[in-house]
């Protein structure tokens, strides 16, 4: 039988993803299930990056269903230097149920799954995030609705966050915008999927130059930083690229009155983002981080088979 892995938003269905999105509405409502479906279930945390709320939401998610979650920094297991990345898999999948990984090439998550004999879950790639996008689409309905005519706006950088959001959105049939600077687009191999899936399920996604452009009678307001980890190097050259694409109070203006704006921390104050907004009323920000918590907690129990 074959392992199921989720290490691109692009592995779920349509179904698939409307099951998941629905299950972290229960399991917000109802955190502590008196049947601890994961009671004797373990994963193991393998990070090459820095983290704190995929750590802590895969940990508590796991304490919360009943089982355990270990941690291995980089400096323990050093993927593909101490040890290789395919014996690291072989190794880690004969003591745990399922494995997150947490990389800077997206490659290596996918190096890794081949070599794995449980799920392994994507806590973040260079090209994919889509943990962050379960949660990020869980806050649009959750705050929006499920229907066909949400539009969210996404501005920024054409990174893995973009990636994953573009993804789901398509996956759940709604409209997304994706406003960058020129050379800053989203990569071309996850532009060319979610238009796929978009073909089967009626989202629309657009591509502009212009922030207002995208953001004009949105409901959602999107933005992540403009130097990720790794690209500190570059951090002048992308800071002039930017400019004019902040979300600010005054780009907010162009959206619907009662949109929100949605970053997926950490945020660079007074770079992609003002104060004023992201603390300000129409704020998602918090929310959209607890709701980590609740998506990877469905995610878990749907891979480790502790479902009700």
């Amino acid at each position: 039988m074959s392992v199921r892995h989720f290490v691109s938003l692009a592995d779920l269905s349509p179904d698939e993803m409307d099951r998941l999105l629905t299950d972290a509405a229960a399991l917000k409502r109802d955190p502590l299930p008196a049947d601890a479906p994961l009671r004797g279930r373990s994963i193991v945390m393998i990070f090459e990056k820095p983290s704190l709320r995929t750590r802590l939401s895969f940990d508590i998610a796991m304490f919360q269903l009943g089982g355990h979650a270990a941690y291995l920094s980089p400096a323990e297991v050093g993927l593909g230097r101490r040890e290789s990345v395919a014996d690291v898999a072989r190794v880690t999948s004969r003591y745990v149920d399922g494995i997150v990984l947490r990389t800077f090439a997206h490659e290596t998550t996918e190096e890794f799954a081949r070599s794995s004999a449980v799920p392994v879950i994507n806590g973040l790639s260079d090209r994919s995030h889509p943990c962050q996008g379960l949660a990020d689409l869980f806050t649009i309905r959750e705050r929006k609705g499920s229907g066909r005519d949400v539009v969210v706006a996404y501005v920024g950088d054409g990174n893995n966050v973009c990636h994953s959001l573009m993804l789901g959105v398509s996956l759940c049939g709604q409209t997304i915008r994706v406003a960058t600077p020129g050379g800053y687009e989203p990569h071309a191999r996850s532009r060319g999927r979610a238009q796929e899936i978009a073909r089967t399920t009626g989202a629309r996604i657009e591509h502009c130059s212009d922030p207002v452009d995208a953001v004009r009678g949105a409901d959602v307001v999107y933005t992540d930083v403009w130097t990720s980890m790794g690209q500190e190097q570059e951090y002048e050259r992308r800071r002039r690229a930017f400019q004019g694409f902040q979300v600010n109070a005054e780009l907010l203006r162009a959206a619907k009155r009662d949109a929100i704006v949605m970053h997926d921390l950490p945020a660079h104050r007074g770079e992609e983002i003002t104060d004023d907004v992201i603390d300000g009323p129409q704020s998602a920000v918090f929310d959209q981080a607890e709701n980590r918590l609740h998506a990877q907690k469905a995610l878990v129990r749907w891979l480790l088979g502790g479902e009700r």
